[in-house]
């Protein structure tokens, strides 16, 4: 487990981040707190004694370096992404240790890749963003789901949520995203990324018993289209998402996830079904669980724990699907999700 090493917690008091630091806490990590409201993290480290505060923000470099002076990797949990992703990465770089976010947002994915691959792999430096639920989950279940084929046609990720109360971060993220987009959606064919300006695809998507079959929006594009393209060689990524959980995230009024449970989990439950078609053959992957947002801490700190112990297979920005064994990583979330795979 975590063998007492400190992993920096970077927007440690937002939602997620609360998750994060409950599970390096669990796996016995020390928990280093930063972001750039020292309040709120006073706030946080009261509830258990002993904890490492940190304030730091990104437009003062020096404090991103002194949050990181120690720690063995830091997760950036901290949106909207496309505003601190890069500067975490450099202090990141510039402390000589692995860096791991949860960006949703697709441009600051494209831009991660973009700006810090070359770098990185210089370096022998371990980037991996969108180490959540959109983008880290949807691209170890596809990598699962090829099993022993280099190449497919398509890949198909349908998000069957209960509901989606969004958090003030995934809403401030969403409007970033949406004013890089300049409103038009964005999607992935023919092998790149590209930007329309229509009216998503209204269609009904098959997902395993019990749900069942569900109306969904078509070309609901989440980081998947970033993180599988970037390193398994299919020309089509798509994701759905269903009517209701869209509906949700964008009425203004939806409120913020509310914990039910003593891990602080709400009552949202997910399926997400990948497929991936190759000439007439089909393969899938299932995994099903709760709270999107809960998941997403396991993702990300399973993933440190990885790096740290020499479970790689590469160096340089990689998502997940590439730099871990997707079938054994998935199988360690066994207390998180439940994984169906079928070839």
């Amino acid at each position: 487990m975590g063998s007492g090493q400190a992993v920096a917690v970077f927007g440690a008091y937002g939602h997620t981040g609360r998750f994060v630091v409950a599970q390096l806490r669990e796996r016995g990590f020390v928990q280093v707190l930063s972001g750039r409201d020292a309040d709120k993290l006073k706030e946080l480290a009261a509830s258990e004694p002993g904890l490492d505060v940190r304030p730091a923000s990104v437009d003062d470099p020096a404090s991103l370096d002194d949050a990181l002076a120690g720690a063995a990797a830091v997760i950036n949990c901290a949106g909207p992404f496309a505003t601190t992703a890069a500067p975490v990465i450099e202090a990141a770089l510039r402390a000589g240790i692995p860096y791991v976010d949860v960006a949703a947002e697709i441009e600051a994915n494209v831009d991660t890749f973009a700006l810090f691959a070359d770098r990185a792999r210089a370096a022998g430096a371990v980037v991996v963003p969108a180490m959540a639920f959109y983008g880290g989950l949807g691209d170890l279940l596809a990598t699962a789901a090829m099993g022993d084929w280099t190449a497919a046609d398509e890949v198909h990720v349908a998000y069957g949520l209960s509901s989606w109360h969004p958090t003030a971060g995934t809403r401030e993220a969403g409007a970033v995203s949406r004013e890089r987009r300049g409103g038009r959606r964005i999607r992935y064919t023919k092998g790149q990324l590209e930007y329309v300006q229509d009216a998503p695809p209204a269609l009904t998507w098959p997902f395993p018993d019990p749900m069942g079959p569900r109306a969904v929006i078509g070309e609901f594009s989440m980081a998947d289209v970033v993180t599988v393209p970037s390193h398994l060689a299919v020309p089509e990524v798509r994701s759905y998402m269903t009517v209701e959980a869209a509906k949700d995230l964008s009425a203004p009024d939806t409120p913020a996830p509310s914990a039910v449970d003593e891990r602080g989990r709400s009552e949202q439950t997910f399926l997400v079904d990948v497929v991936v078609r190759s000439g007439g053959t089909e393969r899938r992957a299932v995994a099903r669980g709760r709270d999107i947002y809960a998941v997403t801490a396991p993702l990300a700190v399973e993933a440190v724990e990885r790096i740290l112990t020499g479970r790689t297979r590469t160096v340089g920005v990689a998502s997940a699907g590439e730099i871990f064994d997707a079938l054994d990583f998935l199988r360690a979330l066994a207390p998180h999700i439940s994984l169906e795979l079928s070839h």
